[in-house]
């Protein structure tokens, strides 16, 4: 497990405490559509990462590595672990990326 992925586990849950603080009744993140488009344009394309190695990756990661991580999380770290095993993004990247959307959910 990556430390940009591991950190994002030791906060728990985005999901259910974003939609709460603001007053949001649907559960699902809003980040979740923007997943499915992402998995659908890699599926299409298939060159960064073969649909059913992705799917196969995705499926062991979620039930081996992040077993206790609600699903839509669950997913959206199975693939971004798959992406930087392979280095198709690169972590540190990744890791920056994640601290401007974390301050800019909390409000810095």
């Amino acid at each position: 497990m990556t430390p940009a992925i591991s950190t994002t586990l030791t906060g728990g849950a985005a999901s259910p405490p974003v939609s709460m603080g603001y007053s949001v009744g649907n559960p699902v993140p809003p980040w979740k559509s923007s997943l499915d488009a992402m998995c659908d344009a890699l599926d299409l394309e298939g060159t960064a990462l073969p649909l059913l190695t992705r799917r196969r990756n995705e499926d062991c990661l979620s039930d081996e590595v992040y077993a206790a991580v609600p699903f839509p999380e669950r997913q959206l770290l199975a693939l971004a672990h798959s992406l930087i095993a392979r280095s198709v993004i690169d972590e540190a990247a990744l890791a920056e990326r994640m601290a401007v959307v974390r301050a800019r959910l909390e409000g810095h």
